[in-house]
């Protein structure tokens, strides 16, 4: 398996913060079929072949998502 591990600052509010990746996994649920719900402040998203947790503070955004073999020979793309 292969592993997604990215950081990005930002400079919104959590609530904006948060509002942006509620819109991003829409996004991702309509093009890939990504299942999406909200702990708290993590996003957790699943699908077969990828599972991970986008966590959304006030200075950043932590994705980690483990990626199935198949799905991991696309690592470099995503």
């Amino acid at each position: 398996m292969a592993r997604i591990d990215i950081r990005r600052p930002h400079t919104l509010t959590p609530m904006q913060a948060r509002k942006v990746a509620s819109a991003m996994a829409e996004h991702l649920e309509e093009e890939f079929g990504l299942e999406s719900t909200w702990s708290s402040n993590k996003l957790e998203f699943k699908r077969s072949g990828v599972a991970g947790v986008m966590t959304v503070s006030s200075g950043d955004v932590h994705v980690v998502a483990e990626l199935g073999f198949l799905v991991s020979l696309l690592k470099s793309r995503i």
